[in-house]
């Protein structure tokens, strides 16, 4: 088969990003609007359930949403490639303005909480390789199977109810004090509870993944071979395995987006920390449309360029991939 240049390999992946968007597009905009609720409740508050039909009729108008859904996306798709993506409902600001205040607290609760994940599980699934069947591995390996059963948000309350209610050391939610959103150390503890939250529920799913990459290795041909000239177990596992099983946890961490930011958010609304989930939560509750769409949009576009990222270090691992006929259909189709 011949393989196909550089320029033909990108451009696909290009065209197939944004197929994916334009998809993404259509179809959080026509859920959106097909799902129960009464969007003038989040622009005009309780002053819409007192409204006569005239002014029900007038305020729709005014919003844009008398006319069909087809030519409201359009609109709304026209807009969006001059940049402009409307105003929030319930905040009456430019929607950017909106996300722009929360987007940096997720990214840094998601971003060291994505770290930390990572640069832990792969500490406690090399140390559970050298101790392999080992007490301490049975004991790291029953208590990793606890962790990572609970769900996010009954152990995010637990540990409100331990570390706030009744310890009293740590704060129960939010992202600092109220006027203290300068001071760094105020930070870290509001931090600490919702960063816990994130990595406990996480950390041993990827441990396992890469304790099990490791061992796999461990059982390939060149490993016996160094045993049998008495090359120690721990030198060839560091220097050997570990380096073959990395290129696929690379892998592992770039489609482990989704879903780290998906209990991110979730820990955010439990935390009541002001970040993208708890404003996507409130959008979708008061149908903030216009808000919705960009917050929806926003974390589409990074799934689907994670999942591209895993698909292309793939394809770097094993070329053969790229240039399994089976694939390309699939990718065509």
């Amino acid at each position: 088969m011949i393989k196909q240049s550089k320029g033909v390999y990108y451009g696909k992946k290009i065209l197939l990003f944004i197929l994916s968007v334009f998809l993404l597009s259509a179809a959080v905009f026509f859920i959106s609007r097909l799902a129960p609720g009464d969007p003038l409740v989040s622009y005009y508050g309780d002053r819409a359930e007192r409204m006569s039909f005239q002014e029900r009729q007038w305020a729709e108008e005014k919003l844009g949403l008398t006319d069909s859904l087809p030519v409201q996306y359009i609109r709304w798709l026209g807009r969006a490639f001059q940049g402009d993506f409307g105003i929030s409902y319930k905040y009456k600001r430019d929607v950017t303005e909106v996300i722009g205040e929360r987007v940096g607290n997720t990214l840094i609760l998601g971003g060291i909480g994505f770290l930390l994940i990572f640069g832990l599980a792969l500490l406690l699934g090399v140390f559970c390789a050298l101790h392999e069947e080992q007490l301490t591995d049975r004991i790291i390996c029953r208590i990793g199977i606890v962790t990572s059963c609970i769900p996010e948000f009954w152990l995010s309350l637990l540990l409100i109810l331990i570390f706030a209610v009744n310890l009293k050391w740590l704060p129960s939610g939010g992202a600092y004090t109220v006027g203290g959103a300068g001071e760094m150390g105020d930070r870290i503890r509001h931090l600490i509870l919702p960063l816990l939250a994130v990595v406990t529920g996480h950390l041993w799913y990827y441990a396992y993944m890469i304790r099990n990459r490791i061992l796999e290795e461990t059982r390939a041909d060149y490993v016996l071979l160094a045993r049998s000239k008495g090359v120690k177990k721990s030198s060839i596992l560091l220097k050997h395995c570990l380096r073959n099983a990395l290129p696929s946890y690379f892998s592992i961490m770039a489609i482990s987006v989704p879903h780290i930011l998906g209990g991110t958010y979730m820990i955010e609304m439990v935390f009541s920390y002001p970040g993208i989930g708890t404003l996507a939560y409130e959008s979708a509750r008061y149908k903030d449309y216009n808000l919705l769409m960009v917050l929806c949009m926003l974390s589409g576009i990074g799934v689907i360029l994670c999942s591209m990222a895993a698909q292309i270090i793939n394809e770097r691992i094993d070329p053969r991939i790229r240039n399994n006929p089976i694939m390309e259909g699939m990718e065509e189709g």
